[in-house]
């Protein structure tokens, strides 16, 4: 809207200037001003100093040049304000995302947190109650497990339970279940950073 009143008031300067160059040539007469009256591209001003049909005609354009050019920028911008809104809709909807997926990712780390807690109690508790079973009976359960659970176990039981333990085991076995405990230090020790 601004735009357009500016175009009104340049629009009125310039007739306005108009009209004063044609009522100072007919003011001062023959002093040289009907040259002073030319206007846009050199047309000249007739005998009595006002401007040729033809430098009215090119004013006139100029005009509409200036209204179809206002026209223009004020359809620009309105659409660059249509684009800064729909901008400022999307920030908005991002964020909001944003916020979502942060919400998200703590509500499953605490989860993981918790099942994992919950999983390491559970481990723990099972540890305890193979530690406090007589080592003939531990042995004979940790004979029928497969070597590598049963040595998830025995690699946390205190040393000297487990020790009793792999004592009342069969040979087989219990190398078995040495054989994974060793390896997975083995992995670790061969992925150690140097």
């Amino acid at each position: 809207m601004g735009r357009i009143a500016l175009t009104g008031i340049a629009s009125a300067l310039l007739l306005s200037g108009t009209m004063r160059l044609v009522s100072a040539n007919l003011a001062i007469p023959d002093h040289g001003t009907a040259r002073a009256a030319e206007v846009v591209h050199g047309e000249p001003a007739d005998a009595a100093g006002t401007p040729t049909p033809a430098a009215l005609d090119e004013i006139e354009v100029l005009l509409r040049d200036i209204a179809r050019r206002d026209e223009e920028l004020t359809a620009r911008a309105a659409a660059l304000e249509l684009r800064e809104r729909d901008m400022g809709i999307a920030r908005a909807e991002l964020e909001r995302t944003l916020d979502e997926l942060t919400a998200a990712e703590a509500a499953l780390e605490a989860r993981m947190f918790a099942s994992a807690e919950a999983s390491e109690n559970d481990l723990g508790r099972l540890t305890a109650i193979y530690e406090s079973m007589k080592p003939k009976d531990a042995a004979a359960l940790f004979e029928a497990m497969e070597p590598g659970f049963a040595a998830g176990f025995l690699g946390r039981m205190d040393a000297d339970v487990a020790a009793e333990v792999f004592s009342n085991m069969p040979p087989l076995a219990a190398y078995a279940v040495s054989a994974t405990i060793a390896g997975r230090n083995a992995d670790a020790a061969r992925e150690a950073p140097r």
